[in-house]
C-alpha cells in the first residue's frame, strides 16, 4: 500500500517513507490529478517548469517519470501505474476507488495500492521554507568521457566561486563543502539547499561538442527547484586557464541579473 500526499510531496509505502526528489513528486501529482487522462510533455512542463524557465526539459522529464517508476516498483515494459503513450505523454493508469469519508474526502484509494491526498499547493511549501542567502556551487560534472577533463571541471567550478564571490552580490558563496563534491548520483539538492542554508544551488555539465567543449551552467532556485538561468557556451581548451576565468565571468555575469544584485563585469 502506498500513500502520497502533494501537501509534503511525500510518498510512504505502509508508512514507511520512500525517497521521492521534488521534480518527480510534482510529476507524479500531476499524473495522479488527472489518473486515466493522457497527459502531454507539454502540460507536464507547463505545471512542473513553467513556460519560462530555460532547461533541458526532455531529460528532466525522463529523469522524473524514471524516479517515479522505481518508487513505486512500476516498469515500462508492464506498468501498473505510469504508462508511456508514444510520442504524446504519460497516463497515470491505476484506477481509482471509493472516496474516503470527510474529513478525507480528497484521498482516494487506488486499486494498485496507492492512496493520494490532494489537499495544498507547492506555495505552501515555500512560504515554510525560510529565506536563504547563501548560493551553493556544485562540482561542474565532467560528462566528456575524458578523464583528464577532470581538472578543466574542477578549475571551472571553482572560478565560478570566486568570480560570484568578488562580484558584489549581497549573497553567501558557498563552494567547498564536501556536501558539493559528492558523486551525481549521490546528489541530494534539497538537502544540500538545508544543510547549506542556501536558497540556490549552481549546477554544472562540462560535454563535448565535436572538437570543442560545451559548457551549461544551470541556477535553480530552492525549495522549489526551478530553473531561473542556463548558461550554455561553447569553447575550445587549448588554453584551459583562460577559458576557464572567461567561462566563469560569464557564468557569473548571466547569473547575477537574476538574482536581484549588481550586475557583474564579464569584461574585468
Amino acid at each position: 500500500m502506498f500513500d502520497f500526499d502533494t501537501a509534503t510531496r511525500e510518498l510512504r509505502r505502509e508508512g514507511i517513507l520512500v525517497r521521492l526528489q521534488a521534480q518527480p513528486a510534482q510529476v507524479l501529482a500531476v499524473l495522479v490529478e488527472h489518473a486515466g487522462e493522457v497527459v502531454t510533455r507539454e502540460q507536464l512542463r507547463g505545471a512542473v517548469w513553467g513556460t519560462d524557465t530555460f532547461v533541458d526539459f526532455d531529460r528532466g522529464l525522463n529523469f522524473c517519470i524514471a524516479q517515479i517508476r522505481t518508487a513505486l516498483g512500476d516498469s515500462a515494459e508492464n506498468p501498473r501505474f505510469v504508462r508511456t503513450i508514444p510520442k504524446r505523454g504519460y497516463q497515470f493508469v491505476a484506477p481509482l476507488g471509493p472516496a474516503l469519508p470527510p474529513p478525507q474526502k480528497k484521498r482516494y484509494v487506488l486499486a494498485a495500492g496507492l492512496a493520494v491526498a490532494v489537499c495544498a499547493s507547492l506555495a505552501i511549501i515555500i512560504a515554510l521554507w525560510r529565506p536563504a542567502k547563501n548560493i551553493a556551487v556544485v562540482r561542474f560534472d565532467n560528462e566528456t568521457g575524458v578523464p583528464e577533463m577532470d581538472r578543466f571541471a574542477d578549475g571551472l567550478t571553482d572560478a565560478v566561486v570566486a568570480e560570484l564571490s568578488a562580484g558584489g552580490t549581497h549573497y553567501g558563496i558557498i563552494g567547498n563543502a564536501a556536501i558539493l563534491r559528492r558523486p551525481r548520483a549521490q546528489r541530494d539538492i534539497l538537502a544540500i539547499g538545508s544543510s547549506l542554508k542556501a536558497g540556490y544551488v549552481v549546477l554544472g555539465q562540462v560535454q563535448r561538442n565535436a572538437s570543442h567543449i560545451r559548457v551549461l551552467a544551470h541556477l535553480i532556485r530552492l525549495p522549489e527547484q526551478t530553473h531561473l538561468w542556463v548558461v550554455r557556451a561553447d569553447r575550445d581548451v587549448t588554453d584551459p586557464l583562460k577559458t576557464e576565468n572567461e567561462l566563469a565571468r560569464q557564468i557569473a555575469a548571466e547569473f547575477s541579473q537574476h538574482l536581484g544584485s549588481k550586475p557583474l563585469s564579464a569584461t574585468h
